[in-house]
């Protein structure tokens, strides 16, 4: 019988503090997706970016992913919610810069390269954090339920804020738009300010290491722990398959299959609901089946749900075949993800949570350029479907890696380690 969707035991939503992160996140990913239509609006309609200047503004929003290690070990050493009030204000600065300029009519693309680095290095600061900071809010039997409301949130305030971006760029130009995702972090700055009392850091033995020591110490740590390392490196082989898949996906649809930008629209929304399907079902489905096969089967279907890409022909049909797959594809991805992602936080010493997300996310984050380049590079001498078909492939390996370890066998979330990996000050968190 499957299990009650949740319960007072394990639902986050009790936890006041959880509730204010909540509305944190939601509010600057809305604002985030508004910046992203209006920039990229900004650069190609009013500055009139070349090919390469696009390319380079890409570049420029990724580079700080590099510093992800940085973030973690800074995570780990001071307090986190100061960092995340200071990440949102320096992203709701940059962006202010922005209008401010164009009103002056001195906006040029290298300052649309200054803020997305700027963005770029504030989410990073801001995730790392985020993420390390969750479980001190909510108990360990919260987690899962607390990683599932967040990511729903995400699905549904990254939609919005993109159909609100198209619209407010319609009506009062890319510049201006942009001053909506600046309120939006000075408004997620104010929720943040209300978790008190703020969990305390869990600062190292002696502050005069360096940090260069807190990241090879952090990274040891994820080395050391098989269930943690198997996950991060599932995660990141998953990553440069996909990226070599997406790379030429829009494209192939797009050219090869014929389907139109309305039809393609269309099976991004419906691929887009199966990710805010997954993310509230994920406590569900792990209490269901149990947690280790929900993330296997999470990172199974992914490679199966490219084999109706790889067959498909011209056609209203296949169009339909291609949404589904879509859509069970980030179903999967959304309940595998937020159930892996608390079985990692689950597991981490609270000492170690900002660098094991900050080595997943190197490790993910990092490789998706090096991907996409390489499939570039595939292309010059393989045919487009015979690329897709190698993304594909890489997909199964992540598989084989989650079958051959303990994570299989798992059950239910495993106990936090000793001492609880939950600060002192939980009283604070109601």
């Amino acid at each position: 019988m499957p299990p009650p969707l949740t319960s007072a035991r394990t639902s986050a939503w009790t936890s006041r503090s959880f509730r204010h992160l909540l509305g944190s996140e939601a509010t600057s990913l809305a604002g985030s997706a508004v910046s992203t239509v209006a920039l990229a609006a900004l650069a190609v309609l009013e500055l009139r970016a070349t090919t390469t200047e696009v390319a380079l503004l890409a570049v420029a929003g990724q580079l700080p992913n590099m510093l992800a290690l940085w973030a973690g070990a800074w995570s780990d050493r001071y307090n986190k919610r100061h960092q995340l009030l200071g990440s949102d204000l320096a992203a709701a600065g940059a962006l202010v810069s922005v209008p401010a300029a164009a009103a002056a009519g001195v906006l040029a693309i290298g300052q649309l390269y200054a803020v997305l680095f700027l963005l770029g290095a504030a989410r990073v600061v801001h995730d790392a954090a985020a993420i390390s900071l969750l479980p001190a809010l909510v108990t360990p039997h919260q987690l899962q339920d607390a990683n599932s409301k967040i990511g729903a949130a995400s699905s549904v305030a990254d939609t919005a804020g993109s159909n609100a971006g198209a619209a407010l760029v319609g009506s009062v130009g890319p510049a201006m738009s942009v001053l909506v995702d600046a309120v939006s972090f000075v408004l997620s700055a104010v929720l943040l300010w209300r978790i008190r009392p703020a969990p305390p850091p869990v600062r190292p033995e002696s502050k005069r290491r360096s940090l260069v020591h807190d990241i090879a110490e952090g990274v040891r740590y994820v080395i050391g722990q098989r269930t943690i390392r198997t996950v991060i490196a599932a995660l990141a082989v998953l990553s440069v398959g996909m990226a070599i898949t997406n790379t030429y996906w829009a494209l192939y649809l797009l050219t090869t299959l014929g389907v139109s930008p309305t039809a393609f629209g269309v099976i991004m929304g419906i691929g887009g609901a199966g990710s805010l399907g997954g993310a509230l079902l994920a406590p569900w489905m792990a209490a269901w089946i149990g947690i280790g096969p929900t993330i296997i089967v999470g990172f199974a279907v992914s490679p199966l749900a490219q084999i109706p890409l790889l067959l498909a022909r011209p056609g209203l049909g296949w169009q339909v075949a291609l949404a589904t797959a879509l859509a069970a594809q980030l179903f999967w991805a959304a309940v595998s993800g937020t159930t892996q992602r608390s079985l990692r936080q689950t597991l981490c010493d609270p000492r170690y949570q900002g660098r094991m997300q900050a080595a997943s996310t190197t490790v993910t984050a990092g490789s998706r350029p090096l991907a996409a380049a390489a499939a570039g590079v595939l292309a010059l001498v393989l045919d487009v479907p015979t690329v897709l078909a190698a993304g594909a492939l890489l997909q199964v390996v992540p598989v084989t890696l989650l079958l051959a370890s303990p994570i299989r066998t798992f059950r239910s979330m495993p106990a936090p380690p000793v001492p609880a990996a939950v600060p002192p000050s939980r009283e604070g968190a109601r």
